[in-house]
C-alpha cells in the first residue's frame, strides 16, 4: 500500500504552523527565509514528521491562542528549544527587543512597567532622554510633570 500516511491534521492550525515552521526554514523563496533559513535556523529531523510535531505540541500545552515561539532565538527549532507563547509572550522574545536588567532579572520596559505600574514611556524618557540608571527608573516614584500633566 505505499504512499502517505494520514494523520489528519492536513486542515488545522497546527499543521499550518509546522507547514509554516519548515517552509521558512528551507524554502528560499519564502518571504521570511531571510530570518530564519537563511541565518542558519533548521527544524530538527524529529519534526519532519507531522504526527510527531503534533503529540510533541499536544503534551507541551498548544491551544489555538498560542503560537510557536524559539526560547533561544538563534536556535532551531526542538523540542528542548521551542514553546507555547501568547503573542505578547512572542513579541517580547525577538532578536531586537531590548531587555533592561534590574536585580539581576532581564525584562522589557512593557514588562516592568507591568511590576512597578510606572509608564514604558516614562521609563524610556528616564534611560535615554535624561540619562538615568535602571535602578533609578524603577526606584524613583512616578511624579505629574505640572506643565502638561504627563508622568514623569
Amino acid at each position: 500500500m505505499g504512499g502517505k500516511i494520514k494523520h489528519g491534521g492536513k486542515h488545522t492550525r497546527l499543521y499550518n504552523i509546522w507547514k509554516s515552521m519548515r517552509q521558512r526554514c528551507s524554502n528560499r523563496n519564502a518571504s521570511n527565509y531571510k530570518n530564519y533559513g537563511a541565518r542558519g535556523i533548521r527544524v530538527c529531523d524529529e519534526w519532519n514528521d507531522f504526527a510527531v510535531f503534533s503529540a510533541w505540541a499536544m503534551s507541551s500545552g498548544y491551544n489555538d491562542s498560542l503560537t510557536i515561539d524559539r526560547i533561544d532565538n538563534n536556535g532551531d527549532y526542538s523540542p528542548t528549544n521551542c514553546r507555547w507563547a501568547t503573542y505578547t509572550e512572542q513579541a517580547r522574545n525577538k532578536r531586537n527587543t531590548v531587555l533592561y536588567e534590574y536585580n539581576g532579572e532581564a525584562r522589557t520596559l512593557m514588562e516592568w512597567e507591568e511590576i512597578f505600574g510606572i509608564p514604558w514611556g516614562t521609563m524610556w524618557a528616564r534611560i535615554h532622554v535624561y540619562g538615568w540608571s535602571i535602578e533609578e527608573a524603577l526606584r524613583s516614584p512616578k511624579r505629574v510633570n505640572q506643565f502638561d500633566r504627563r508622568v514623569i
